[in-house]
């Protein structure tokens, strides 16, 4: 049922690429982009499910991974992902996004690889060792890898929309996201639950595969290295497609020359060293605005998309259950309507202005994790209700920061370093809430909604700063169809 779902979801989306032609595309071009964003972009989606597996196999490790030590793995990882973009962001916007996103699948396939075999044989008492040491070293290493992801989708998807066709292209980005999410939560927790040993009742083919693969030698133990493995082979087949399918440019795909109207345009004879890039963004108080707003919803994203699964686990949810059941499902839908709420409302009432619907979006962020401190433990359906909402917001805010406003004011020359940046930060967020909340829910889970708050507060000041940005190109554009616009309806 939920497969039918996500799959009714992805129709819609679909659906919705090609009725959204504000900019008047021919039918071959609208087919030709489309052929290239949709493998892109569910690389894209299971590099997540590649990413997100450790929260899985932590519930399923029990005792051999503690939250505090999973706190230290995530944090590193993701830290790791942050800095890397200062490297891999100039990089991908000189070899391209095409390359890029073939190097983030086969070096997370692989990093996933070595999890898998480390799991199985520590799982197997085959090696006597913690995991968070080794693991927080192979992780950090899939998370490096990880992050040519974003970067390269964003770098393509740069040359193949208009700024005023890509708050749209940013509910695609956080819908690729949302799906990211299910496949990791709900598909490796199915694969967990298929990994145990003597199952009970009947067994459909895909779980007998699994069994036969998996489980003969794992003796009375549950196969968690499985969801490790099954990733990495996903991973290397959309690999192979994005090789086949995928081209940087429209021009490579036999079109003419197509101008976006973002930072790049009239530039794109300017050859950027990577001090260039870099200085774009570092030497940019827009852009720092723009990334600090990517950290704060870092905090708020992986604070609540990772730590409800932990805390539904461990604290039980009476009379909600539903929630953490279907906990990768219902990130994937509200995800989604987070995503073209804020994608839509930037293009449609803000003329592709960014900040205002980050900032409406960040402060209902606050006002839900208000919420969550107050019923915490007395309403678990409250809770998990406004956890989701919160997903919703932030998902909304990630692809309209990460995925939109970086591509527009970096340009199509410096869109991977300055949209790595962005996700850099996101990211660094992201390792400041892994330890932070590793530590403090140790103590008491009261501390989780409380720490989220004044991140949730931050965002929404910072995209106050920044709410009439535009660049110029695109400024200029839209004032030049307001005038044609203008003279057509005056009547002669």
């Amino acid at each position: 049922m939920s497969l039918l779902l996500v799959g009714l979801c992805l129709a819609i989306v679909v659906g919705l690429y090609f009725y959204n032609n504000p900019m008047g595309h021919g039918s071959w071009f609208m087919t030709r982009r489309f052929i290239n964003w949709f493998p892109l972009g569910m690389t894209y989606a299971f590099l997540y499910m590649g990413r997100y597996n450790l929260t899985v196999s932590k519930t399923a490790l029990g005792s051999l991974m503690s939250n505090q030590d999973f706190g230290w793995i995530f944090g590193i990882g993701t830290t790791v992902y942050g800095v890397s973009f200062i490297v891999n962001g100039p990089l991908v916007d000189k070899i391209g996004g095409k390359k890029g996103i073939i190097i983030a699948a086969v070096g997370a396939s692989l990093a996933n690889i070595v999890l898998g075999v480390l799991t199985y044989l520590v799982v197997t008492n085959q090696l006597k060792m913690r995991l968070v040491v080794v693991f927080s070293v192979i992780y950090a290493v899939n998370m490096y890898f990880q992050s040519y992801g974003a970067v390269s989708i964003i770098k393509v998807k740069a040359y193949w929309f208009h700024v005023r066709e890509r708050g749209v292209f940013g509910a695609i980005f956080g819908t690729l996201i949302s799906f990211g999410v299910y496949f990791a939560f709900d598909w490796g927790k199915a694969i967990v639950d298929m990994a145990e040993p003597n199952p009970k009742g009947e067994v459909g083919w895909l779980h007998a595969l699994i069994q036969r693969i998996f489980v003969p030698n794992a003796g009375s133990v549950n196969a968690t290295w499985a969801v490790f493995f099954i990733p990495a082979a996903i991973l290397i087949g959309w690999a192979l497609l994005d090789w086949w399918l995928i081209k940087d440019t429209p021009e490579e795909a036999n079109f003419p020359r197509f101008d976006p109207h973002d930072a790049s345009s009239g530039q794109m004879h300017i050859e950027l060293t990577t001090m260039d890039l870099l200085k774009k963004v570092f030497t940019s108080p827009l852009m720092l605005l723009i990334a600090m707003i990517g950290l704060t919803s870092g905090v708020l994203r992986n604070g609540i998309m990772t730590w409800y699964f932990i805390f539904a686990k461990e604290v039980k949810q009476t009379g909600a259950e539903f929630f953490l059941d279907h906990w990768g499902l219902l990130l994937c839908v509200f995800g989604i309507v987070g995503g073209f709420a804020g994608g839509l409302v930037s293009d449609k009432l803000f003329h592709s202005r960014r900040a205002p619907p980050t900032a409406i979006l960040c402060g209902f962020m606050f006002l839900m994790a208000l919420v969550m401190t107050l019923y915490l433990f007395s309403s678990p359906f409250i809770v998990g209700l406004a956890a989701l909402l919160i997903t919703t917001a932030v998902i909304g805010v990630h692809s309209l920061m990460s995925g939109t406003a970086a591509a527009d004011f970096g340009g199509r020359k410096a869109t991977a370093t300055c949209s790595g940046i962005v996700d850099g930060f996101t990211y660094l967020g992201t390792g400041v809430q892994a330890v932070s909340l590793g530590y403090l829910t140790g103590h008491s889970w009261y501390w989780w909604p409380i720490f989220l708050m004044p991140f949730a507060l931050l965002g929404g000041l910072l995209a106050l700063r920044i709410w009439h940005a535009l660049p110029a190109a695109t400024r200029k554009y839209i004032a030049e169809v307001e005038e044609k616009t203008e003279i057509k309806l005056t009547p002669d």
